[in-house]
């Protein structure tokens, strides 16, 4: 999907790896790496001997609130969060819808084919991507902003974000990285004294369930309600029920936790390393909170081409409102990966 400012709001990380990209060692997805862990494989693997009956969420929605500490009537399972973007463009009454760009595109391209017109809040690099509360307009009665965002992986401050809520609009906040985040700081999760918040949460990500699509909503019962009437029957599978569970579980929060703090090392390694190329004229967005960085490099369409040759994919940054052909989103990897596609940037930057 194209709009008029030119940007394909339906390119995303996989595309960069499917077809003859399937050989390329990937930093396009922000998917954890070498999951799902072997535990989680096996528990999902239990729950098919249940196929035969229809899928029953009541136990995964319990243990999502728990989780939270919310009653289960402020919980809703969806087929990942992409699917919750869906719902609230199609089930709540907006006029004036507001998507705080440079993020995520699911959610305006969702908006758009609803029918609804989207405006667009444009955060600055010279800013540092940080959010302007003042640019959002006050007649916005649909505001909607990843916390980290994607892909600038700048963490907002909860309370700055909480600010931007007001009688009468929803509040959308995407928190599908925010368990990478060590401590998960800055999370609106769980909070209830915030009127019209909607946060979304996706499992997809630390636990490499991309392929089973698992994710929910936290909001008020009445909007979970609303949603919910949206979604067909039986919307989350069984085996995605089973891993949901699981997930916001006691092992799955801890091991969530470790990961998140394994992550920040490995970005602080990928960053350090990156800081060669500075005088190439590379630029990293700092300070990056997500599993990812979005760096800034004159010709990175071309260097990102030169990368493909030399083995590695990378995410193009131009599809992003806000961004242009020189900026790129790199994913989080383990330090041997780091080192290599470091080595093969430097061919990429040179060559």
């Amino acid at each position: 999907m194209r709009t008029e400012s030119g940007h394909d709001l339906r390119h995303h990380g996989d595309a960069e790896v499917r077809d003859d990209g399937g050989s390329l060692v990937d930093l396009a997805v922000n998917v954890r790496a070498d999951t799902p862990p072997v535990w989680l494989r096996e528990h999902i693997a239990a729950s098919l001997g249940g196929l035969a009956a229809y899928p029953d969420g009541r136990a995964a929605r319990a243990a999502v609130a728990a989780r939270h500490g919310l009653p289960a009537e402020r919980v809703l399972l969806t087929a990942g969060a992409a699917e919750a973007f869906v719902l609230l463009a199609r089930a709540l009454k907006v006029r004036r819808p507001v998507v705080v760009h440079p993020q995520f595109t699911e959610p305006e391209a969702a908006l758009r084919d609803a029918g609804h017109t989207v405006d667009r809040v444009l955060l600055r690099a010279q800013d540092g991507f940080r959010l302007d509360p003042a640019a959002v307009p006050e007649d916005a009665d649909l505001v909607v902003i990843g916390n980290p965002t994607n892909p600038t992986s700048v963490l907002h401050p909860a309370e700055t974000i909480a600010g931007l809520a007001r009688p009468g609009r929803v509040l959308v906040v995407d928190e599908a990285f925010m368990d990478a985040v060590p401590g998960e700081r800055e999370a609106l999760a769980g909070r209830v004294d915030v009127p019209g918040l909607v946060v979304l949460r996706s499992l997809t990500k630390t636990w490499g369930l991309a392929g089973l699509r698992i994710g929910y909503v936290l909001a008020a019962p009445e909007t979970i309600e609303d949603l919910e009437r949206a979604q067909p029957l039986w919307p989350v599978s069984t085996p995605a029920l089973a891993a949901a569970q699981a997930c916001v579980g006691p092992r799955g929060v801890a091991e969530a936790a470790h990961a998140a703090h394994r992550v920040a090392a490995d970005r602080a390694h990928l960053v350090a390393g990156l800081g060669r190329f500075a005088a190439a004229g590379l630029r990293v967005v700092e300070p990056a909170e997500g599993p990812f960085l979005l760096v800034r490099l004159p010709h990175a369409a071309a260097v990102r081409r030169r990368l493909r040759d030399l083995g590695y994919a990378v995410r193009r940054g131009d599809t992003f409102p806000g961004l242009d052909e020189e900026w790129l989103r790199l994913a989080v990897r383990d330090r041997r990966t780091t080192d290599g596609f470091l080595r093969a940037l430097e061919r990429a930057v040179t060559g």
